[in-house]
């Protein structure tokens, strides 16, 4: 009873509250000092990490010293392109820019193309002179018109790798337009989701892939150069040089000012998707403006001759029971 009664004294009691917000001070103080910095441990272990891999490439680099970092081609075509030293000799100053736009990359795609320039006339002259000599004995096709012959075949022939290459051109051109749209919509969708522009760009090359494959492969080309190029601007440019289409191009440009000036990126993407779905709308537009004349030839060829016998056949049959009888 003494004890408790102790304890309800005032004194007692304000000692107690003394020795309580002593106890909160001194932990109040002391905690800041005694607790582990985390945020700066995890950097701490990034950074180490980051190191550990920069050492093994380098041993890495180290133990492949003296290859080289570019593949170049090997095999007989480069090797009668080195020879014969077709590169300057045939020289494309184009070359290289529409074998980037048809998708080939790499050395070994300007040695087929050299190669093929120098062999493909020689091929078609041969099977020219082969056909006159003996399948084309029926034409009569002798000297001079052999002479011509030949010699046009042989000029088909270089100039057939070039136009083979354009179409091919042009075909990755109009898959990627196509999809290119619904494209910038998926990419509007996941940067106003928050996501950052590299991960926006990956997640769309995924879910395009079934539409366009060139596309998919393009996006994906674009990440990666964004995550190691120096400058994200150079990425944008690239896409546009790969592409050369007009539409891409401004898309490239409205992401290259919002990288440099900071303007929203999900307004700029919004009117470039509206221009290009116009863009497309407007190809269709010119395509179907563009039938009429095209099937003229047909229908006056295939369609006017069966509907000439449609009508004049019975004719035909009544005048002649009509003159025999």
């Amino acid at each position: 009873m003494n004890f408790i009664y102790s304890l309800t004294e005032p004194a007692t009691l304000a000692g107690l509250l003394a020795a309580v917000a002593s106890f909160a001070a001194i932990m109040t103080i002391a905690l800041p000092v005694l607790s582990s910095d985390k945020l700066g441990s995890r950097l701490k272990a990034v950074a180490e990490r980051r190191e550990e891999l920069r050492r093994r490439s380098r041993a890495a680099l180290d133990k492949t010293a003296g290859a080289r970092l570019r593949p170049e081609a090997k095999g007989l075509m480069n090797d009668i392109v080195q020879n014969l030293n077709l590169q300057k000799l045939l020289e494309d100053p184009n070359l290289q820019a529409n074998l980037i736009q048809a998708g080939l990359r790499g050395p070994r795609p300007v040695a087929i193309f050299y190669f093929c320039r120098m062999a493909m006339p020689f091929a078609f002259a041969i099977a020219a002179w082969v056909y006159c000599s003996t399948l084309g004995k029926g034409f009569h096709i002798e000297g001079s018109k052999l002479l011509i012959t030949v010699v046009g075949a042989a000029v088909v022939g270089f100039y057939a790798p070039t136009l083979y290459l354009k179409n091919m051109v042009q075909k990755r051109r109009d898959s990627i337009m196509r999809a290119f749209p619904d494209a910038l919509d998926m990419l509007l969708i996941c940067v106003e989701s928050g996501m950052s522009i590299e991960m926006a760009l990956a997640r769309v090359g995924q879910e395009i892939g079934p539409a366009s494959v060139e596309l998919a492969e393009e996006l994906s080309l674009t990440t990666a150069e964004l995550s190691y190029l120096q400058e994200r601007r150079i990425a944008y440019e690239n896409l546009a040089r790969r592409t050369n289409h007009p539409g891409v191009k401004s898309v490239a440009m409205a992401l290259t000012q919002a990288e440099r000036y900071g303007t929203p990126l999900g307004s700029a993407l919004r009117v470039m998707a509206k221009e290009n779905r116009e863009l497309r709308v407007a190809e269709a537009e010119k395509k179907a403006a563009a039938l009429p004349a095209q099937l003229t030839v047909p229908m006056i060829v295939f369609f006017l001759p069966v509907l000439f016998a449609v009508i004049m056949g019975p004719a035909i049959i009544t005048v002649s029971k009509m003159v025999k009888l």
